[in-house]
């Protein structure tokens, strides 16, 4: 396979100390890595060396002649979001060419599922999941040889989401991918880079396979750790040793040996195996069950982002008790973060019980929340002073806490306005572990978490002793944590068995345009009959996909089909299968 990337000896410092260093790697034709690491270890800057936005301190990056390399935003450009869509694309080609290729940006904005009705929107107006789709496009519109993907699924929702697990995993060409998704790494990459200790290990294999052959060296590299510490203490011993008996004896020959003994243990101390510094900490969450038969009660309530805004969804009746580990799902904006918001307000106004509320907290509830937006946290208090507000505890259980969780006592006057957003997530985590809450609320807790991070929240929602609600796009996260499933759509909610068939309902229209051929989003009749011979393997994998996807959305329940969707599927079937000469 070519080369398209290779990068020699590559460091780079922060003001702070050195971020990376001496990385070396070789990326080549059909290399569909995965970055992962700890939040702040340099996954952001490394892509920005790649791509020539920042100068390495020393080493070098080379690409390949032959190598078309685009990077894929984390964030849409003020120099774009007054640019219509289409003049977005537009503005990545140049000037001369920008009318003759209108066709190429109408289909590639197509492809990325927006309707022409859509092309002429303020790119600074869409959603996030829409400017994903649009800083995609905009890489595409040069059709890369490589592409550099810097956390593309953050803030998507699960639909969205599950349309780029599908274009990643159709597209044919390289990729380096950021993200502490594993489930998507999983089902897109067949490399892992994994960045840690200020340099990078690389696995050909995909992302969770990479983390267990990681963790099992690790293991190994403790026992040839200890097992080079023993040799080393056993020869300082022997050296303390005659260097005794040669000051007790006046023997020079003695000390000469004690001396040489010494230059082999500085020897095997440089030699010695290194051990990981590992992530900086460890995330918990405790809580409390109250032994009633509910926690919350909701009944025929209406779900609204304000007093006089529309109706988002409305929720006939629902209940939660201690052990109730909920998950909400749905597109963005369908109002799954204005329930929380509406519960919290609720809940601090008055948590009585009145039969006659739609809103019912058991008195002796005591409830939590995480807000995504994190302005739980004063930005102008200290660290040990935010705390205070989750619970009466003395400043020694504070600190402790502060400590265990990677901030260490120097920084605990230290204004919450100077965390990171990861940072401020940590610590609002830690708050809420303080309080030992009955009842959680938690909105999108993984957005500032890396995998080791949600790994642990997973663990330690499924132990939590009371109940909670989890907003969530996650999936594993989801399942390994919950028990219970609301789906939201259609401007009501209603509850699921198994996530998988919630999972097939939300993304089976996004699929369907990326399964399909880049051409056309049907198979058209004309496109048919000029096809050559040489396509009809094609069009029997085409027509094997359609008749899967038709059967599958008709073993559904009626109002979870889709039956717009079946009639282009039974359309297309028959063009096809009249090409073939099947009829």
């Amino acid at each position: 396979m070519s080369t398209l990337l290779s990068a020699q000896s590559v460091s780079y410092d922060l003001t702070s100390g050195p971020l990376l260093e001496g990385i070396s790697f070789t990326l080549k034709k059909g290399d569909r890595i995965g970055l992962i690491g700890h939040n702040g270890c340099g996954k952001s800057t490394l892509l920005k060396l790649l791509s020539g936005d920042l100068n390495a301190l020393s080493g070098s990056v080379s690409q390949s002649s032959q190598c078309l390399m685009e990077r894929v935003e984390q964030h849409l450009p003020e120099t774009i979001e007054h640019l219509s869509m289409f003049d977005a694309v537009a503005a990545q080609l140049p000037e001369s060419l920008r009318i003759a290729e209108g066709w190429r940006i109408e289909r590639l904005l197509a492809d990325m599922g927006f309707d022409d009705s859509d092309w002429q929107l303020t790119a600074g107006t869409l959603s996030g999941g829409q400017h994903t789709r649009l800083l995609l496009a905009r890489a595409l519109i040069n059709q890369p040889d490589l592409l550099l993907l810097d956390e593309p699924s953050n803030h998507l929702d699960l639909p969205t989401l599950l349309w780029l697990e599908n274009f990643l995993r159709h597209w044919q060409g390289s990729f380096v991918l950021v993200s502490h998704d594993q489930r998507l790494l999983d089902n897109v990459t067949n490399c892992t880079w994994i960045m840690r200790d200020k340099t990078l290990q690389f696995f050909r294999l995909p992302c969770s396979s990479a983390r267990k052959a990681l963790a099992e060296k690790d293991e190994t590299d403790e026992l040839r750790h200890q097992s080079e510490q023993k040799e080393i203490d056993r020869v300082e011993k022997s050296a303390r040793r005659l260097a005794l008996w040669g000051q007790v004896y006046d023997n020079e020959d003695l000390s000469r040996k004690a001396k040489n003994m010494e230059k082999r243990v500085e020897r095997l101390k440089d030699e010695q195996t290194e051990l990981t510094a590992g992530t900086p900490w460890r995330l918990s969450l405790t809580g409390e069950a109250l032994p009633a038969d509910r926690l919350l009660s909701l009944t025929s309530l209406d779900v609204q982002p304000a007093t006089d805004a529309p109706t988002l969804f409305h929720i006939l009746d629902q209940q939660l008790k201690s052990g109730d580990r909920v998950a909400i799902v749905g597109r963005n904006g369908c109002g799954k973060s204005s329930l929380l918001r509406r519960l919290w307000a609720v809940y601090q106004t008055s948590a009585e019980y009145s039969p006659g509320k739609t809103i019912q907290f058991h008195p002796r509830c005591r409830l939590g929340y995480y807000d995504q937006s994190l302005q739980q946290l004063n930005d102008n208090d200290s660290l040990l002073d935010a705390l205070r507000h989750f619970a009466p505890l003395p400043d020694r259980e504070r600190k402790m806490a502060l400590i265990s969780a990677g901030f260490p006592y120097l920084r605990h006057t230290q204004k919450v306005r100077e965390l990171s957003g990861g940072e401020r997530s940590r610590l609002l985590f830690i708050g809420l572990t303080l309080a030992n809450h009955h009842l959680l609320f938690l909105d999108e807790p993984t957005n500032h978490l890396d995998l080791e991070g949600k790994e642990e929240l997973a663990e330690t929602l499924s132990q939590f002793a009371g109940g909670f609600i989890l907003v969530s796009h996650d999936r594993d996260l989801i399942e390994k944590s919950c028990n219970r499933y609301w789906l939201v759509d259609d401007h009501r909610l209603e509850e699921w068995l198994d996530p998988e068939a919630m999972y097939t309902a939300m993304g089976a229209e996004q699929t369907v345009s990326l399964q399909q051929d880049d051409a056309l989003p049907t198979p058209d009749v004309n496109a048919v009959q000029t096809a050559e011979t040489s396509h009809e393997d094609a069009l029997f994998e085409q027509l094997i996909d359609l008749e899967a996807r038709l059967e599958a959305d008709l073993e559904r329940k009626p109002k979870h089909q889709k039956p717009r969707l079946q009639q282009e599927w039974r359309e297309a079937i028959a063009q096809i299968t009249a090409r073939l000469g099947l009829e």
